[in-house]
């Protein structure tokens, strides 16, 4: 039998290869580019398009095989001399508005993107009116007194 603190190092170390596989997923298999400016536009690319299965997280910072094929396919658009507007436009075609983490700003956009504003407006009428009735009650008296 294994003492218990062999078993607690056996246990930390396979913990710690658990640990390191996993972050290794996140690794593209794709070849950094030569040129810094490609390399910056990949970059730029893929922190602002968001991964379609985890929808909070940037394809960037995704490790799930979806997000690694669109890491490869902007990879591929990127090495063919697209522009940034190009990949984009390739990404809206086949994924819609949704991909992206900054949708364009357009009629059937507007909803989208003034629902914060409305709802905060919302919300301070109605904190104005709870404070409004609060300031109309009387105080309690203390029954102490």
């Amino acid at each position: 039998m294994l003492r218990a603190g062999a078993r607690c190092a056996r246990l930390a170390a396979v913990l710690a290869v658990l640990f390191v596989s996993r972050a290794s997923l996140a690794v593209d298999v794709e070849p950094r580019f030569d040129d810094p400016a490609l390399e910056q536009r990949y970059q730029t690319l893929i922190h602002e398009v968001r991964c379609l299965v985890c929808l909070n997280q940037t394809i960037a910072d995704s490790t799930v095989p979806l997000a690694a094929e669109l890491r490869r396919n902007v990879h591929d658009l990127v090495a063919q001399g697209k522009s940034e507007k190009e990949v984009r436009d390739y990404l809206v075609a086949r994924y819609g508005d949704f991909v992206l983490y900054k949708p364009p700003l357009r009629p059937d956009t507007w909803l989208l993107w003034g629902a914060p504003f409305i709802l905060l407006v919302i919300g301070g009428v109605v904190f104005a009116r709870i404070l409004k009735n609060r300031s109309r009650q009387p105080l309690d008296e203390d029954p102490a007194a």
